[in-house]
C-alpha cells in the first residue's frame, strides 16, 4: 500500500484546513472510487471526499460498516495514488470495536496521505438508539494524540433515530457538537439537519466549521447553505445515486424493443471519450 512522506501529507493536511475558512464553503462532491474521483478532480474540486454508502456499494456490500476494513483501505489507497488534492475518508463509526482498532485504521490512512475523515457516533447496532457521545469522544481523543493535525469531521446522527420532539433533537444535537468539539474535532457534522434556523443555531452555538448534507433533490443551493453558517457541504452517496439512475435508464434504452430505432441516445449523450479517461492516468503503466 502506497505510503506518503510526512511532510507531503501535513501539507495536504494544512490545505485542507484551510478550505473550511473561506471565503466560501468547502464543497465535497464525493467520489466512491478512484474514477470518480479524477473526474471530480478535474471538473475543479479542491479537496476529494469519499463516500462510505458508495464506495460499499462500487464494491458489492451494503452500507452500515459492512464492507471489510483492507477492501475500505486498498479503495482509499487507489483514490490517493491518482488525485493531487487533499483526500477526507468517511469511515463511519471507525471500522472498529475499539478505540485502538479505530486508531489503527486512521494510522494507515495518514500513512497514505488522507488528510481528514469524517466519524459518526451512529446507531448502536442492532438497536434503534444513538451510541452515547462518550464513545466518539474517547475515539477523537486518541485520535488527536495520533495527530495533532489531522482534520476530524464529528458527525452525530441525532437526525436518523426517531424523535417526535424537534426542539429536543436539536438540544441533543448541540449538546454532542459541543462534546465532540471539547473532544478535538475540528468540524461538526450533521446530516438530515435541513433547518436554515438550526443550520444558523449550530453555526452560531459552536466555534467550528458546520458540514451540512446536500445529496438530496430538496437540498438548498450552495449560497442558501452557506448564508446560514454552513462552512462545508457535502453531497454523499448522492452523485452515485444519480450516476447509477442513469445506468438504469441506459440498461432499460438498451433492454426495450420498441426503442432499437432511437439508437442509444442516452448513454451517447453522457460519454466521456475513452481517451480523455484514459488521460485522467497518465502515471499508470
Amino acid at each position: 500500500m502506497q505510503t506518503h512522506d510526512t511532510r507531503q501529507q501535513r501539507q495536504q493536511t494544512d490545505i485542507f484546513h484551510r478550505l473550511h475558512s473561506g471565503p466560501g464553503p468547502l464543497v465535497l462532491v464525493n467520489a466512491w472510487d478512484a474514477a470518480s474521483a479524477r473526474i471530480v478532480e478535474r471538473a475543479g474540486a479542491p479537496a476529494i471526499g469519499t463516500t462510505s454508502a458508495g464506495m460499499a456499494w462500487s464494491l458489492g456490500h451494503a452500507d452500515g460498516e459492512r464492507m471489510p476494513a483492507g477492501e475500505l483501505l486498498a479503495a482509499c489507497a487507489r483514490i490517493c495514488r491518482v488525485v493531487s488534492v487533499p483526500v477526507t475518508v468517511d469511515i463511519e463509526r471507525g471500522f472498529g470495536d475499539s478505540t485502538q482498532a479505530v486508531c489503527d485504521l486512521v494510522r494507515a490512512l495518514i500513512d497514505m496521505g488522507v488528510a481528514g475523515i469524517n466519524i459518526e457516533d451512529g446507531v448502536l447496532p442492532g438497536m434503534r438508539e444513538l451510541a452515547p457521545p462518550e464513545i466518539l469522544c474517547e475515539r477523537i481523543g486518541a485520535l488527536r494524540q495520533l495527530d495533532a493535525r489531522f482534520f476530524i469531521n464529528a458527525r452525530t446522527d441525532t437526525h436518523f433515530v426517531a424523535n417526535d420532539d424537534p426542539a429536543a433533537r436539536y438540544q441533543d444535537t448541540l449538546r454532542r457538537a459541543q462534546l465532540y468539539a471539547s473532544a478535538g474535532a475540528d468540524g461538526i457534522f450533521v446530516p438530515g439537519m435541513g433547518s436554515l434556523e438550526e443550520i444558523a443555531g449550530l453555526a452560531d452555538a459552536v466555534a467550528l466549521p458546520v458540514n451540512v448534507y446536500a445529496g438530496h433533490t430538496k437540498a438548498p443551493a450552495v449560497d442558501v447553505l452557506a448564508k446560514a453558517g454552513a462552512r462545508r457541504i457535502s453531497l454523499g452517496c448522492g452523485p452515485l445515486q444519480a450516476a447509477l439512475g442513469l445506468l438504469g435508464r441506459i440498461a432499460t434504452e438498451a433492454f426495450d424493443d420498441t426503442a432499437h430505432d432511437a439508437g442509444f441516445r442516452t448513454m451517447g449523450s453522457e460519454m466521456i471519450p475513452a481517451g480523455e479517461i484514459n488521460a485522467l492516468f497518465p502515471s499508470t503503466p
